[in-house]
């Protein structure tokens, strides 16, 4: 007889806290911390599941141990995710999700993305002068809060992949925010770093702070009633019951009555909210095929773009420590990052020339600008000129995306493959909450400027349209089959660390344990930026007589990553964060 899930639930609470110190050993730090450590390979020779929470990582894997399917395990974990690490992911934001389907041999990806309210304007972002807000005026409140996608994605996954029953996939979680779980180092450093910022809204203040109005220390009870409130009539209803009915009603009230700074959200932004369903973008990089999601994501085409430039040098020659190696990749994130911030938003509202972005000849020739020995230019770098499909030009974005958000990668026993990256935005979104969840700050990931220089830009805020994010939910194909789930939080600096974390897989042979625990290095808009407290901080005295400014600060990615061998499964988890892989 199978087990109950609320079982397994309060079982992960025990199995959490050996790992944990198996894999996370600075898992006291904030969001904003880095780490020396080491990560842990885990190896499997059925199914698999790595997660930033030790908690949503063995709850899935229990999922897929009673034959549930990797659809199954991700509900599971999403939901799992959002109780115990709730600054990060939840029901009040959206998601990315690529998929394969081993029966049909066939990649999906699946569009689950935050949309702009039908009332928005391209204004929304300017105060009364015309001018951009400050960004944190714009985060804090309802003006910034999306349609959230998440569970509808989750319940769109779930009828064409979920084999078992969608109500019984809510229970865990549930029965965990009845029950309490202990807030985690993270959780605790991560609302006393926020402090007064999260106390402007009672529900949020109330939730995460004591009766005293001190911030929850690690190792408190933190019971979220609501939450398993709200999960159990989706559980109960299915996805209708979050975009109709009282919680969409509460939704919508509480993004309205925001004192300060109110949002114009109305139930038929809810009631209309759709997945859907994007071709993969993929290149072919050294004979594997690198695959991920396209616009409204920048991540796939941008990785693609880094990927297929450098794919011109002798990477693998050069090795990792090599600071020419270094030029060459941030040299060509940044011509990538020109031409993402010139073409790429949501091709529902604008085209994108992704055939031309991605085209061998055209990456050949930008590739050809990195040839010499020293930095390029801040000059030298600008967006390209890719073929069109037909002519049409945009300004340059101007928005800002920090650091947040949450990765997960699931593989089950018929080989189906999960990696899905899943956001409020920035950390606690809005600061709004309702329904046990926060509701995301989505919005401010649009341009908060309408035009450049007279020129339109493809990012500006359209009712109805879903803002540019950088999220790289990524997996590798072989010969038409699966090698690699990959993927990370981190804000615009994703793209950096997913296409990192490939080149030190594909070129330097490193493992999966070690691509996720390497020392970061990025460059997006000309000023390399190297991970604090790390080796690779020698680098900087030669990159700086490269030519390059150089910035030395936390840099905390979430990379989770599963390689899928002929002989099993090797997965492991970022020790910047407390997650884990388990499997069996």
């Amino acid at each position: 007889m199978q087990r109950n899930l609320f079982a397994c639930a309060l079982a992960a609470l025990v199995l959490a806290t050996p790992a944990r110190s198996q894999q996370a050993s600075d898992a006291t730090a904030p969001e904003a911390s880095t780490t020396t450590s080491t990560a842990r390979l885990v190896t499997a020779k059925s199914y698999m599941v790595a997660a930033a929470n030790p908690i949503a990582a063995a709850t899935g894997a229990e999922v897929l141990k009673q034959g549930g399917s990797a659809i199954d395990a991700a509900v599971v974990v999403q939901t799992m995710l959002g109780l115990v690490e709730p600054q990060s992911s939840g029901l009040g934001g959206g998601a990315f999700l690529v998929y394969y389907d081993a029966g049909r041999k066939r990649l999906t990806t699946l569009d689950g993305r935050e949309t702009a309210p039908q009332m928005a304007t391209p204004k929304l972002f300017l105060d009364k002068d015309g001018q951009p807000l400050e960004f944190m005026d714009a985060v804090v409140g309802g003006r910034s809060v999306g349609t959230p996608g998440t569970v509808r994605l989750l319940q769109e996954a779930h009828n064409r992949w979920g084999r078992q029953d969608w109500k019984r996939l809510f229970e865990p979680a549930a029965a965990l925010a009845d029950a309490g779980f202990s807030v985690s180092p993270r959780l605790a450093a991560l609302i006393a770093e926020a402090g007064d910022g999260l106390k402007k809204y009672e529900a949020t203040k109330n939730y995460f702070f004591d009766t005293s109005g001190a911030p929850l220390k690690t190792g408190s009870l933190l019971k979220n009633p609501a939450y398993a409130e709200t999960l159990r009539l989706i559980g109960e209803r299915g996805a209708d019951a979050f975009y109709t009915g009282r919680i969409a009603e509460a939704i919508v009230d509480t993004v309205r009555m925001a004192a300060g700074n109110p949002g114009v959200l109305v139930l038929n932004d809810l009631a209309d909210y759709r997945v859907r369903e994007r071709q993969p973008v993929c290149i072919t990089y050294r004979a594997l095929e690198v695959c991920g999601m396209g616009p409204p994501s920048s991540g796939a085409v941008a990785v693609g773009q880094t990927l297929g430039m450098i794919e011109n040098f002798d990477i693998k020659g050069l090795g990792p420590d090599n600071p020419q190696s270094w030029r060459i990749i941030g040299d060509a994130q940044r011509l990538a990052f020109a031409d993402r911030s010139r073409y790429l938003a949501d091709t529902d509202f604008v085209p994108a020339p992704i055939k031309g972005l991605m085209e061998k000849d055209y990456l050949g020739k930008r590739a050809a600008q990195l040839d010499g020995d020293k930095a390029l230019g801040g000059d030298a770098v600008q967006a390209g000129e890719p073929d069109w499909d037909h002519a049409l030009l945009f300004g340059r974005d101007r928005s800002i995306e920090l650091p947040s958000t949450s990765h997960f990668v699931i593989v089950d026993r018929e080989g189906n493959v999960v990696s899905m990256t899943t956001t409020i935005e920035n950390g606690f979104g809005s600061r709004l909450m309702t329904g046990g969840f926060l509701l995301n700050n989505e919005l401010t990931d649009f341009s908060f400027e309408t035009h450049d220089n007279g020129v339109p830009i493809a990012n500006r805020v359209e009712p109805g349209k879903r803002p540019r994010s950088s999220m790289s939910p990524t997996i590798v194909m072989k010969d038409g089959k699966p090698l690699l789930a990959i993927g990370s939080p981190g804000g615009s600096q994703i793209i950096g660390y997913v296409t990192q974390a490939l080149i030190a897989y594909i070129d330097w042979g490193k493992d999966v344990s070690q691509i996720v625990a390497m020392p970061h290095l990025l460059n997006r808009f000309g000023t390399f930026e190297i991970e604090a407290g790390t080796d690779a901080e020698k680098l900087a005295d030669p990159l700086k007589a490269l030519g390059y400014e150089v910035k030395i600060g936390d840099m905390n990615s979430g990379l989770q990553a599963i390689e899928i061998t002929a002989d099993g499964l090797k997965g492991s988890a970022d020790p910047r964060r407390e997650g884990i892989a388990i499997g069996e």
